[in-house]
């Protein structure tokens, strides 16, 4: 099970989750978020790192032009569209780059194939997280994640939402021939952007 831990604004901590062998680290380009990346560090910054875990770069409805120019400055891996793009636009940046599209769960009875349906051709990965028009996650909170095991998702995906520590032996019990990885973020912070790295080694560790 892979691990991603998003909305990181620390170079010490990026490294550090280098070191930890964490597989991805999520970098946010949306203004509006406590975690806003740019307000942070420079893509040079990054790039000296010279860090082997993937890159990915979050984005909510920013126009190609904007994302390119971050895949370049900060040298990204992927991009996650966690907004409210088409499967037309996906399907343009995925002529450059890999794509997480994210999907937000409102509902206990939302209807996860109907709202994958038109991006299977589209995109590389899926990420699925608690949210509802206009709420661009970062809620905290999960949703019914037997919805995802219901469902019949045909691509990688990455399961977010308000996970926390002591989800490690539900996340060991969660069955899905596509589930990918976990994708961590306010659960595992001392405040906005800055993360518990014990917290973060001790999870790691009893995941994998």
């Amino acid at each position: 099970m892979k691990i991603k831990v998003c909305g990181n604004t620390d170079l010490h901590q990026l490294q550090e989750l280098n070191d930890l062998k964490i597989d991805y680290a999520g970098i946010i380009f949306y203004e509006q978020s406590p975690r806003y990346a740019l307000k942070k560090f420079s893509g040079n910054e990054v790039k000296e790192l010279n860090l082997e875990l993937t890159k990915v770069g979050v984005f909510v409805n920013a126009s190609e032009e904007e994302i390119m120019k971050q895949v370049e400055e900060f040298g990204l891996d992927m991009v996650q569209l966690h907004g409210d793009e088409t499967a037309s636009f996906c399907n343009r940046i995925s002529d450059h780059i890999k794509v997480i599209k994210a999907f937000r769960i409102a509902d206990f009875d939302t209807n996860v194939d109907w709202l994958i349906s038109e991006y299977d051709e589209v995109c590389d990965y899926y990420l699925f997280d608690k949210g509802s028009a206009g709420l661009y996650g970062g809620t905290g909170k999960k949703f019914n994640w037997s919805l995802l095991e219901k469902a019949t998702i045909g691509k990688p995906f990455f399961l977010s939402g308000g996970i926390e520590r002591k989800d490690v032996q539900a996340l060991k019990k969660f069955t899905h021939p596509f589930f990918h990885g976990v994708d961590v973020n306010s659960r595992f912070e001392i405040s906005p952007g800055i993360k518990d790295m014990q917290q973060v080694k001790e999870f790691a560790a009893e995941l994998k």
